[in-house]
């Protein structure tokens, strides 16, 4: 091979070459082109997505303050029946007393 024969057939290799990669790039980009009313569609989906997740957020919130609220009334509602059972034996005391004190003075 000469000189002459080695530049022509660089040169249609690298012109196959581009022709090849030019080709690809057109199917790439038939392939995976949006149309404007994919688009549409894709931002409609995605602003539905961002208001659900805002709506998830304050579901959270909302059941995380009225968990809060719960425990609050539990905690509050165990001290007065801790409080109301201790008022209870000391009015037993009480009583069991008075009525020792009744039987001692009867008897």
């Amino acid at each position: 091979m000469n000189r002459t024969e080695i530049i022509i057939a660089t040169a249609a290799i690298l012109f196959v070459a581009f022709c090849v990669g030019w080709f690809a790039h057109w199917l790439i980009h038939r392939f995976t082109r949006v149309s404007r009313s994919d688009m549409g569609e894709l931002e409609r989906m995605a602003q539905e997505l961002h208001e659900a997740e805002e709506t998830r957020d304050q579901a959270i919130t909302y059941l995380q303050q009225r968990e809060a609220e719960l425990t609050n009334q539990i905690s509050q509602a165990k001290a007065e029946l801790a409080a109301t059972m201790e008022g209870l034996r000391e009015a037993r005391r009480e009583a069991e007393e008075m009525r020792m004190q009744l039987d001692h003075a009867r008897g």
